[in-house]
């Protein structure tokens, strides 16, 4: 059977816009169609392949797993998710792990978490969850609700009670907001799909500070910027500010599904059996190639690697800014990097994108006036170059289009 993007449209909910050409093969930091063209790939599955396509630790982990032990669901458990779990536990503040299956799941089990354990101690009025306007949590009615950007939540009903939103970066806005009958402050260290911003530490210091104050749990939401993304195995352990729950996803499988709440166990005493679940959460095939990731990316050379790598993209978006003028601004941390567009060119992201694609490059939009890349944790110089390479001839040729 011949397949093609065609047939998306026949047989596909339209929820998704996916680009013209079928991915069908992929090695390290490139990607074949269909056609045979190849492609560097600087998207990273949006930043979920940390160690590129096909890492051979991670091919062996799944290979091994598959011929040993698949799914057995949470009415048992199983070493790999034991394992994971002693990992995560040993490199982190955590010391207790929910598994699921998404970022999305990862932050609904956080904010369901936090607010069972504040309303068992302090009672029902103490529910409020605070987060920061154009953050993104997840796809979950919760967690859509919770992000605060009206697109995504406007059109399904009434919402849930008792969330508000803050002003990023801005401590004022989120200490008018917070009060005793808060239960939960959720952040992103960097706001990935809202132009990759990063928070301020003095930001998230005082965030800790009047959780603290009113006995309200701080959330980090590292779906993106976790597992390596950032130099750091977490993206707190740069700021030096501890949450007391944080979610993990994307790159904790470098490229197979799978989610963790990580959080204290203090607090993780408050999903007593039957409170939480989920069928296919700590899968073995899952876990095992999650294991085998972590393994392969808390490393000082793989970290070591993304701070060096994260130079060198910087350096190469300002000599292609000095010479087409572009980009107002370049910001990210680590291999987690949006560049936005200068005023003039505000909207036209997506353009770039269109013509990266014909250039042989996979990027991604951090919203309209944002590119945003977020390639393998282990892309090789050659790879890299290339790709910033294909980058600057999509935007030569998106200005000849502008005349």
């Amino acid at each position: 059977m011949s397949l093609s993007r065609s047939d998306f449209d026949q047989y596909m909910v339209p929820n998704y816009a996916p680009a013209a050409f079928v991915p069908v093969r992929g090695a390290g930091s490139r990607v074949w169609d269909q056609e045979g063209r190849e492609y560097i790939d600087l998207a990273g599955g949006i930043a979920v392949n940390s160690l590129g396509h096909c890492h051979p630790a991670l091919v062996k982990a799944l290979t091994e797993q598959g011929n040993t032990l698949w799914h057995v669901s949470n009415v048992f458990t199983n070493e790999p998710a034991l394992a994971l779990a002693e990992q995560l536990v040993a490199a982190t503040f955590a010391e207790r792990v929910f598994f699921c299956n998404s970022g999305a799941e990862a932050n609904e089990a956080a904010l369901k978490l936090a607010r069972r354990a504040a309303i068992e101690q302090h009672g029902e009025r103490k529910h409020k969850v605070l987060s920061a306007w154009n953050s993104f949590h997840g796809r979950t009615f919760f967690t859509v609700c919770v992000g605060g950007q009206a697109k995504y939540s406007d059109g399904f009903g009434p919402r849930p009670a008792g969330i508000e939103h803050f002003d990023y970066n801005d401590l004022d806005s989120l200490a008018r907001l917070i009060d005793d009958d808060t239960a939960a402050v959720i952040i992103e260290p960097i706001q990935g799909e809202s132009g990759v911003l990063p928070a301020s530490r003095e930001f998230l210091l005082g965030a800790r500070e009047l959780c603290d104050k009113h006995g309200a749990y701080l959330i980090f939401d590292e779906v993106q910027t976790g597992v390596g993304r950032t130099g750091h195995l977490y993206a707190y352990m740069d700021y030096g500010v501890v949450p007391d729950i944080l979610s993990s996803a994307k790159g904790l499988g470098g490229g197979f599904p799978i989610g963790a709440m990580l959080t204290t166990a203090e607090l993780a005493k408050h999903l007593a059996v039957g409170t939480h679940g989920t069928t296919y959460g700590g899968n073995a095939l899952a876990c095992a190639v999650a294991g085998a990731a972590i393994r392969t990316i808390n490393t000082p050379e793989v970290l070591g690697g993304v701070c060096r790598q994260h130079d060198r993209v910087i350096a190469g978006l300002a000599a292609l800014n000095a010479r087409h003028d572009v980009f107002g601004e370049v910001r990210g941390k680590g291999l987690l990097i949006g560049a936005e567009l200068k005023a003039e060119y505000a909207g036209q992201a997506r353009e770039i994108l269109a013509q990266a694609a014909l250039q042989g490059l996979m990027v991604l939009m951090a919203g309209p006036n944002v590119i945003r890349l977020a390639p393998s944790l282990v892309i090789e110089d050659a790879d890299l170059d290339e790709g910033l390479a294909r980058l600057e001839r999509a935007i030569a040729a998106f200005l000849a289009a502008r005349g």
